[in-house]
């Protein structure tokens, strides 16, 4: 079993336990209450390089990270440095994430949210825009097409923005043939959990423009997101380095800059 295999197994342990305290009907119920989903793109688009800022306390392949007894301060922090959206790590077991993270998030700031998980069902997805989500991660080496296809037509429906990951070649294909907009490449292989740091490179050649392009992993700071940017990186997406850093506010803004002026 690969290290994805097993994330996703537990990711499916855990969801049995919340469908069964909250029926499916009851979360779309709470949909009614939620704000409109925010737009990303327009940010995402514009001149420069963009920043998706992490709330992220742990992962399987370095551990504990930073102790965050206050995710909606970092958040606030994050925002006032410029962010362009923000992901909170929801996956319980491997990343020490929770929904409760992601209200206390969507509380803070005003700043598009993504729900950064594991999700292969439906109800994951009215989970987020309930919680006031308003971007999706779907991973494609995690769904078959069927599931991805499908995923994909439910957050739509339900107003969420969908980054859909990729590690490969093949999987750049599929994500094209769900017309996705905006596409990330993960330098980490979920699988392995090896870093790749020509990933990005070599994949985003494959990527139409007009497709809006995310770095993912292996950034370090401003010196590897410009580098990214180079190579036609529109968003980075970076969590450790930001949760480790002193200041996450100036942080946040080093590595937007980094991108070239906006």
């Amino acid at each position: 079993m690969s290290v994805l295999d097993d994330i996703v197994a537990g990711v499916r342990e855990d969801l049995a336990v919340r469908q069964a305290r909250t029926p499916l009907a009851e979360v779309r119920a709470q949909l009614a209450d939620v704000d409109p989903a925010r737009d990303p793109m327009p940010a995402f688009r514009a001149p420069g390089l963009s920043l998706i800022a992490e709330v992220k306390r742990r992962s399987p392949s370095k551990g504990a990270l930073a102790d965050i007894p206050d995710p909606a301060a970092l958040a606030t922090a994050y925002a006032a440095g410029g962010a362009d959206a923000i992901s909170v790590l929801t996956e319980e077991r491997r990343f020490s994430g929770s929904l409760a993270d992601l209200y206390a998030v969507r509380a803070a700031v005003p700043t598009p949210i993504l729900r950064k998980d594991f999700i292969v069902t439906e109800y994951q997805l009215l989970e987020a825009r309930a919680g006031g989500a308003d971007l999706a991660l779907l991973i494609v080496a995690a769904l078959d097409d069927a599931a991805l296809a499908d995923l994909y037509a439910t957050a739509r429906g339900l107003g969420l923005t969908v980054l859909v990951e990729v590690h490969d070649e093949d999987e750049v294909e599929r994500a094209l043939a769900v017309g996705t907009e905006l596409l990330g490449v993960n330098a980490r292989n979920l699988k392995t959990l090896e870093v790749d740091p020509d990933a990005f490179g070599r994949l985003a050649a494959l990527v139409p423009d007009g497709i809006v392009k995310v770095a993912e992993s292996g950034i370090g700071g401003p010196s590897d997101a410009g580098r990214f940017a180079a190579q036609g990186a529109d968003v980075a997406l970076v969590g450790e380095a930001l949760v480790k850093d002193g200041d996450p506010t100036s942080a946040v803004a080093a590595i937007r800059n980094a991108g070239g002026a906006r």
